[in-house]
């Protein structure tokens, strides 16, 4: 039976054309690359190169030969990338993309399920708006992120939608909380609005231009912030009104904002909460680890699609 030594000489040997260039390509003395081929060779019982000039070039069995010794060396170059990916999720990082908002209500406990599980690795949830998420994924910091979108497309990425998370309005004043909350009502309003740094690729800003397009007017920002917290702290204290997910709304109103309320708007507005990764990535276990649990935490919070 052949080693995978003797299939890596062999391998070099084939690319380089000459036992020499395959001894200098692998690191080995000349003599041990001869022997190894020559043991190969023993094994199968045929000649897989035959001498040229200075060099050699492959017997028609070698060229036969060829192709099965490149797959196996793939699959034991695979099969180790795999034992090194899963020593990694016992003792390396995990690094994961998501959005702020959800971070704020499952960012902590999603964590917790990690670490639970895994208690020798450390975490990082990285990001703060979907936008900046993609950034990462698409510089390769990250392998995978979860992010809200208007819309399940994003070009070079797939996109899987796992919830919908809905827009609710909320304010101190009971009189705009009766009904739901129309466009034309939406224009008229002095909103607050957190992610200040990325108002035009935030998705729910969007998402509210796009329902306020047919009155012809934006959605008036009397107070521009960059977290949800101040957002609805300012709503709290009767300043502005805002438009916000409603995962964040019950996480934070009892606690920021008591004497505030939520209605939803007419027609209700959805984000679609989406596990994103590079189109035709391989994905580690780490990440495949938190994809599972994030699509939990999150379906758990928001409605499943």
């Amino acid at each position: 039976m052949f080693s995978l030594h003797q299939l890596a000489c062999f391998m070099a040997t084939y690319e380089t054309g000459s036992i020499t260039g395959a001894a200098q390509q692998l690191g080995y003395a000349q003599p041990s690359v001869s022997e190894q081929i020559r043991s190969l060779e023993k094994s199968l019982g045929v000649a897989l190169f035959r001498r040229a000039g200075r060099g050699v070039v492959p017997t028609t069995v070698g060229e036969t030969f060829r192709p099965h010794a490149e797959q196996v060396l793939a699959a034991a170059e695979a099969a180790q990338q795999a034992v090194t990916s899963v020593r990694q999720l016992e003792t390396g990082t995990i690094r994961f993309g998501m959005f702020g908002t959800a971070r704020l209500y499952a960012g902590a406990q999603l964590i917790a399920d990690v670490l639970e599980r895994h208690p020798g690795v450390r975490v990082e949830l990285v990001g703060q708006n979907s936008s900046d998420v993609q950034e990462h994924l698409r510089r390769g910091y990250i392998e995978a992120a979860m992010i809200a979108t208007p819309q399940a497309r994003s070009e070079g990425m797939d996109v899987t939608p796992v919830a919908h998370d809905e827009l609710v309005y909320i304010s101190t004043n009971p009189d705009a909380l009766r009904t739901p909350v129309t466009a034309t009502q939406l224009g008229r309003a002095q909103l607050v609005m957190p992610e200040t740094t990325w108002r035009a690729e935030d998705s729910t800003r969007r998402l509210l231009r796009r329902m306020l397009h047919e009155t012809g007017v934006n959605p008036q920002t009397r107070i521009e912030v960059e977290d949800v917290e101040t957002a609805v702290e300012l709503v709290g204290m009767g300043l502005a009104d805002s438009v916000i997910p409603r995962g964040a709304a019950r996480e934070l109103l009892p606690r920021l904002a008591p004497q505030a309320g939520m209605v939803s708007l007419r027609p209700r507005q959805y984000d679609t909460i989406a596990i994103v990764h590079r189109a035709n990535a391989t994905l580690s276990p780490a990440a495949r680890l938190m994809i599972d649990l994030a699509t939990r935490r999150i379906q758990a919070i928001a409605e499943p699609v």
